[in-house]
């Protein structure tokens, strides 16, 4: 049963990784600024609709990643 718990552990930390790297960064300093407030201007709602699912999909995993590490620490602390 373990080992099923450790696998699953694994898949939710390779998503969570693979769903942090594929989401964009915010931009900083100067150049983001203007950037930034031209996209607000002109509009971006594919990337914002993409943005906001990968975040949802972050917090899930994340969410997902801490109570099977609970979860594995109990059954290996058991056995």
């Amino acid at each position: 049963m373990d080992v099923f718990f450790k696998i699953l552990l694994i898949v939710f930390s390779l998503g969570l990784i693979a769903v942090v790297l594929l989401q964009r960064g915010k931009s900083a300093g100067l150049s983001g600024a203007i950037s930034g407030g031209a996209e607000h201007l002109f509009g971006k709602q594919k990337a914002r609709g993409l943005d906001l699912f990968l975040q949802r999909v972050t917090v899930g995993l994340a969410i997902g990643f801490f109570i099977l590490s609970l979860v594995v620490a109990y059954v290996v602390g058991q056995g």
